[in-house]
């Protein structure tokens, strides 16, 4: 099978592509990567050898491009979006660029081209914001509240009509929050241990006490790779972790691991629009597909931590990257 993997230079895609070319030995992998801030090559390194992998730098909002490689591949996922909430608030053009234009110009070449299945990930974030009690499902209205979130929704609006309208074999994951390996330091895990690392403090949101779902990244990634291959064309699957932590939870974690008290936390003012709580129930892809986390959270969040410490001069080349973009 030849799959074209968007957006596989990032965090969950560069994870996804070496968890499919471990596993999928007589697949062949083309990454499409515009290799914005966001993505790193460097989280490749591993694989770039392999015959099976072909990585090629453009973006998907380039028509003609993604047209050319989607004509030599059986498959598109598409992992490739802004993802920063902070950054949407400040510049959605670019959320509504990327995210929803990048995706139809994937979903019209796979129509014309005739791909066999498309994949779009997507975000829990979609769903909006839950009270205290019950879960997002796969049923539950779409209530986007950020313009990041809202540009992920309307991406996966124009999955459904081109699965509706088109007969197009679609398919749809949206996930709770990722964590793992390789993951852009401006996200809470990463960002929290490098500050701690530079002897700074971390900032902690409003009270802390908002709610997500946390899932280990290779667990997201097995999670795609079941719904690919056997999951019901047109569907649409929740993926989460079931490991409802607080952010101030995390961040005590976070300290503990590192030898850290409270008073390297400081409280900063709340972002526009912050969602409470995000929880997301698996039992349809638990029930229809025989997918569950492998990982409990203490398990992941330990292998995440020792990565991360690990790996510091993964962290200091991302600092160093964003620095010389600053100043160029």
């Amino acid at each position: 099978m030849r799959v074209l993997v968007t957006g596989g230079a990032g965090f969950i895609g560069s994870c996804f592509v070496r968890h499919m070319l471990n596993k999928h030995s007589d697949y062949k992998i083309i990454n499409l990567d515009a290799l914005t801030y966001a993505g790193n090559i460097e989280n490749l390194k591993d694989v770039e050898s392999n015959p099976n992998y072909t990585f090629v730098h453009g973006n998907i909002c380039d028509r003609n491009l993604v047209r050319e490689l989607v004509s030599e591949c059986d498959c598109v996922i598409n992992f490739a979006a802004e993802s920063h909430v902070d950054n949407s608030i400040k510049h959605p053009e670019i959320f509504v660029e990327t995210n929803v234009q990048g995706t139809l110009n994937l979903l019209q070449a796979s129509k014309e081209l005739g791909v066999e299945r498309y994949l779009q990930v997507s975000t829990d974030e979609v769903y909006g914001t839950l009270g205290k009690t019950g879960y997002f499902y796969e049923t539950t209205p779409l209530a986007p509240n950020s313009p990041y979130s809202a540009s992920k929704a309307s991406a996966d609006m124009l999955v459904r009509a081109y699965n509706e309208t088109y007969k197009l074999p679609t398919l749809n994951t949206r996930c709770s929050n990722n964590y793992g390996p390789y993951q852009y330091p401006e996200k809470l895990i990463p960002f929290f241990i490098s500050q701690l690392l530079k002897g700074e403090k971390v900032p902690v949101y409003g009270d802390g006490l908002n709610v997500r779902d946390w899932l280990y990244v290779y667990d997201h990634c097995e999670a795609i790779d079941v719904v690919l291959h056997k999951g019901k064309v047109g569907g649409i699957y929740n993926i989460g972790g079931h490991n409802e932590k607080t952010n101030m939870e995390i961040t005590h974690l976070i300290l503990e691991a590192m030898g850290k008290d409270e008073s390297s936390i400081k409280y900063v003012e709340d972002r526009l629009g912050h969602d409470r709580r995000y929880a997301i129930s698996n039992d349809k892809i638990t029930a229809e597909l025989g997918w569950k986390p492998s990982l409990t959270f203490e398990e992941g969040i330990k292998l995440t931590i020792d990565w991360y410490l690990n790996n510091q001069d993964w962290i200091k080349s991302i600092e160093e990257k964003k620095l010389c973009n600053v100043a160029n």
